[in-house]
């Protein structure tokens, strides 16, 4: 096997059940099994995708700003209850607990890290505000 450099924003890696990992073009597929690792340079919420809550129902997820700013927002569990808010700036991460809707917003541009299990993952569009 050829060792080489793998470009962290142009692809995702795929760490599978048998311990191999390898990199493969960025599709997020909610039928995967595995672990994936995904990095991403941002510019604003759109890269994001600030304006859907997510759930990834079968795997806690880490996120980490590498650098930049960003909101993670824990969706309320019960109803009358506030979402909230955890500011993360360069070099900061937090694992958001499994079954837990939240979303991400904006504060700097910069570069963030997430690895989850994207198997049985969701999107719901916001409603809007």
């Amino acid at each position: 096997m050829t060792v080489t450099p793998i470009d962290l924003f142009a692809s995702f890696i795929h760490l599978q059940q048998d311990g191999r990992a390898h990199a493969e073009q960025p599709v997020f597929d909610t039928e995967r099994d595995g672990w994936q690792v995904m990095a991403f340079h941002v510019e604003s919420d759109a890269d994001l995708h600030a304006d859907h809550w997510e759930v990834h129902p079968d795997a806690d997820e880490l996120v980490c700003c590498l650098s930049g700013g960003i909101r993670l927002v824990l969706r309320p569990e019960q109803p009358g209850e506030g979402a909230e808010e955890i500011r993360l700036t360069s070099g900061a991460a937090v694992i958001v607990p499994r079954g837990r809707w939240h979303r991400t917003a904006l504060d700097a541009p910069g570069d963030i890290l997430t690895v989850t299990l994207p198997r049985g993952s969701r999107l719901e569009k916001r409603a809007a505000a």
